[in-house]
């Protein structure tokens, strides 16, 4: 009986098991993996560390930071924006004409940028409802899109390049530095807060999320379905607008290829982030850090040498990884 009372006194100084599922796992991987990297990168090279280099990599993060916030949203309900490098495109471009250049007479200064935000938002607009209304996959319908506000910003400028003048404009949204980070760093910092105010405290956050999860659910609930699905896309373009202005202060100039690879970058950087392209998982923080990936992997295939081929076959890898660890495919019954 004495045995038995120890052993009964004992249990419960037992040490707890720790059990990590897998969706617990698939959440934190990516900052795991930005860890890693960042680690073995400095390793292998010392001044990737440097104070000036983590600058680069803000800077070089910044636009990817902002266009991604908009993309997320559309990701988290299942769809697909691809009429990212045209809004950049066509905002970019009428941002520059606005402004001091050398293409025309006008000089709107700062008030040239929400009006390139309104565009970029309007250009959303229209891909939400033709999707709504059309009922056509969102893919193609952004798809298209993008190449006419691609075609529109080329037959705007017979394909020249717009100059921009105006120090005073290129200096507040990306020249400038306050507490020695680039002005850009700061304004994207600023569209991942509002980002992520969209995201959990409005009810357009939270029907992103239930169109996502379950969409026939989400409409027996009373949620919105055409309406959301416009905003959201609306969201994006206003994101994707503000990338545009960015790029062009940030480059000085303007043209109809400014955005070439801003729509790989972007898709890469949500699925590295986490965020499940079937919808209802990740966050615009896991965006963020899927960001930070793709950029610090760049820098430091780079600063290691590594030739530019290679370079993109690791981010093709890399896309396939991420894909891989970050769909649920037990929610899949059929591959398409």
């Amino acid at each position: 009986m004495a045995k038995s009372n120890a052993l009964n006194i004992a249990e419960p100084l037992a040490a707890p098991k720790l059990t990590f599922s897998k969706s617990s796992l698939r959440k934190v991987a990516p900052l795991l993996v930005l860890l890693l990297l960042s680690a073995l990168i400095s390793v292998v090279n010392p001044n990737f560390a440097d104070s000036a280099n983590i600058i680069r990599l803000l800077s070089a993060a910044a636009i990817p930071t902002v266009l991604v916030m908009g993309a997320t949203f559309v990701i988290l309900m299942g769809s697909i924006d691809l009429s990212v490098e045209g809004i950049v495109a066509v905002t970019a471009v009428l941002v520059s004409v606005l402004v001091l250049n050398d293409h025309t007479s006008m000089q709107f200064g700062l008030l040239a940028v929400p009006v390139a935000v309104l565009l970029g938002a309007a250009v959303g607009a229209v891909n939400g409802t033709l999707h709504v209304k059309l009922r056509s996959p969102s893919f193609m319908t952004t798809l298209g899109v993008g190449f006419a506000c691609v075609g529109a910003a080329t037959a705007f400028l017979a394909g020249d390049t717009v100059r921009i003048q105006d120090r005073a404009f290129r200096g507040f949204l990306a020249l400038d530095r306050y507490a020695g980070i680039p002005a850009s760093v700061w304004i994207a910092a600023m569209a991942v807060l509002v980002a992520w105010v969209i995201q959990e405290r409005t009810r357009v956050g939270r029907w992103v999320y239930a169109l996502g999860g379950d969409e026939e659910i989400a409409r027996h609930v009373g949620v919105p379905i055409a309406r959301t699905r416009i905003q959201a896309f609306t969201i994006a373009g206003a994101f994707s607008g503000l990338g545009g202005v960015l790029s062009a202060a940030q480059l000085g100039q303007a043209h109809a290829l400014i955005s070439q690879g801003r729509l790989f970058t972007a898709i890469t950087a949500v699925v590295v982030g986490g965020t499940s392209l079937g919808g209802g998982v990740g966050s615009v923080l896991n965006s963020v850090v899927g960001v930070l990936i793709v950029v610090v992997l760049a820098n430091g295939m780079v600063l290691m040498g590594v030739p530019s081929y290679v370079q993109q076959g690791v981010q093709g890898l890399l896309i396939i990884a991420a894909v891989a660890l970050a769909l649920d495919r037990s929610r899949l019954g059929i591959v398409k």
